[in-house]
């Protein structure tokens, strides 16, 4: 039986207060993401890390986090996202503050593998309480156009918190700080919509769980491997084709179970099918900035860590322009393909400028336009797909799609990373066995940008290829005035 206009949870007058508290939780997570980097060099330091371990201090967070947000989206829909929200909120402050106390590896490693445990909760969790949350179009594209700014943006938010709490505190405040987050974030529960529940008695597939997460670790754990072992070795040759036969094995389970941990139809939409598409191409392209900027502007052009994170600035004000201020305003009145289209292909223009980057590159004239228009498009891809991820899903189902959607930006983003990392090595050798009779610490540098060069030529043909695929799939039309819930409208009965 449907439910009044004034019982919907979008009708709730605090639907305001409720973004404030979820928008501190999505900033957490994708904090986490880039704040540890600045921060690893002197944990490796303090703890006695060697270069061979310290990879783990970031691929513990990401095995854990990508391949359990599917279980974790379905946790959420059978719990109730509020309950499984502040869970996840109160889980990932106390791995955070047992990361920050350690004394040693093995305690952070294990921080770090629980934080990406419960980070698998909060991240669909904050995204489907989006989704049931704000259900008018205007509304719901405003809301969603500050969350894409923060799920854009907030990565190099977390550089500049990184050098700052570096440079002037320690490492270690760089996982702290996620405490005082979350608690100001869980003191919201009240404001958040009351929880819904998937109907009847929870029953969790878990062939489909064994095969996601084994599939998924897999995946992930080769593309990491790739970075130090090379993309031919038989090790991540190995984990790379069992990984895609064991999910290839789970597609096949989950056609012919009666609870699916991801239903087909959740994926096979071509509306949100499109949206997971381009936000797990579009990362390529925004870690491909961080990742070889980073390196460029500290190993090349001599910045500190603090003066780094402030480079990053400008992309950050660019997400929010993009996100908040045209990508919501358009969103209820163009089709979801008018933004994403073109905002990938901004974005690839924008890194297409840092191919020729060379070890005299100014900042402004060599960087700063690059990442203005990387920040831009990346705004104008992130709002909508965000948006069009819970598309058309009922309400028991908001959590599922939501992890899909976090799971394809995780992933896509470790396999981009290690792909173009993987390019930029070898380019960077090969260059550097060419010069090998006449090295100067310039020809070094110069070995490194010409590595950056290549990989950043792939990262836009990457974004290109996106733009083109994204454009002839995603065929939804512009919102319909007085539809205002169709983007959380449930399911046919038949079909749940």
């Amino acid at each position: 039986m449907s439910q009044p206009p004034d019982a919907r949870p979008g009708a709730s007058p605090r639907r305001w207060l409720a973004l404030v508290y979820i928008g501190l939780a999505q900033l957490m997570i994708v904090l986490d993401m880039t704040i540890v980097n600045i921060a690893l060099p002197s944990a490796q330091k303090d703890l006695g890390i060697s270069d061979g371990d310290r990879q783990w201090v970031i691929t513990a967070y990401t095995l854990a986090f990508g391949s359990l947000l599917l279980l974790g989206g379905r946790i959420a829909d059978y719990t109730g996202r509020r309950r499984a929200f502040l869970i996840g909120l109160l889980g990932f402050a106390g791995a955070s503050a047992l990361g920050g106390a350690a004394s040693g590896f093995e305690v952070l490693l294990s921080a770090r593998a629980l934080q990406g445990a419960f980070a698998a909760l909060l991240a669909p969790s904050t995204l489907s309480l989006l989704a049931v949350s704000f259900t008018e179009p205007r509304e719901r594209a405003k809301a969603f156009g500050i969350f894409g700014a923060i799920a854009a943006g907030g990565g190099a938010i977390g550089l500049v918190a990184g050098g700052l709490l570096t440079e002037y505190l320690d490492w270690r405040w760089c996982l702290y700080v996620n405490v005082p987050i979350a608690v100001a974030a869980a003191l919201g529960g009240s404001a958040l919509p009351p929880d819904t529940r998937a109907g009847g008695r929870a029953r969790f597939d878990i062939p489909g769980v064994l095969l996601a997460v084994c599939g998924l670790v897999a995946v992930v754990y080769g593309c990491s491997e790739a970075e130090s072992e090379g993309w031919s070795s038989l090790p991540v040759t190995g984990l790379l084709i069992s990984g895609a036969a064991l999910l290839f094995a789970f597609v096949m389970v989950e056609r012919s179970v009666a609870r699916p941990l991801l239903p087909p139809r959740v994926v096979m939409d071509r509306t949100r099918g499109s949206a997971y598409l381009a936000v797990g191409l579009s990362v390529v392209g925004m870690f491909a900035m961080f990742l070889f900027l980073t390196y460029y502007m500290q190993l090349v052009k001599g910045y500190s860590a603090l003066l780094t994170g402030v480079a990053f600035l400008p992309m950050t004000g660019a997400v929010l322009v993009g996100a908040g201020g045209v990508a919501s305003r358009l969103i209820p009145r163009v089709p979801p393909r008018l933004l994403v289209g073109p905002g990938l292909l901004i974005a690839a223009i924008g890194v297409a400028l840092l191919v020729p980057l060379d070890v005299d590159s100014s900042y402004a004239a060599g960087v700063l336009p690059a990442e203005l228009l990387v920040g831009f498009g990346m705004g104008l891809v992130m709002a909508p797909s965000m948006n069009y991820a819970t598309h058309g899903v009922g309400e028991r189902e908001a959590g599922i799609a939501s992890a899909t959607v976090n799971t394809v930006q995780q992933i896509g983003g470790s396999i981009g990373t290690a792909m173009l990392n993987t390019i930029a090595a070898s380019v960077t050798s090969d260059y550097l066995a060419a010069h090998a009779g006449r090295m100067t610490p310039r020809t070094a540098k110069a070995g490194l940008v010409e590595g950056f060069s290549h990989a950043f030529v792939v990262s836009s043909a990457i974004l290109v290829g996106a733009a083109v695929v994204v454009s002839l799939l995603m065929n939804t039309p512009r919102p319909v005035a007085g539809r205002g819930a169709e983007s959380a409208a449930p399911l046919p009965a038949h079909l749940g």
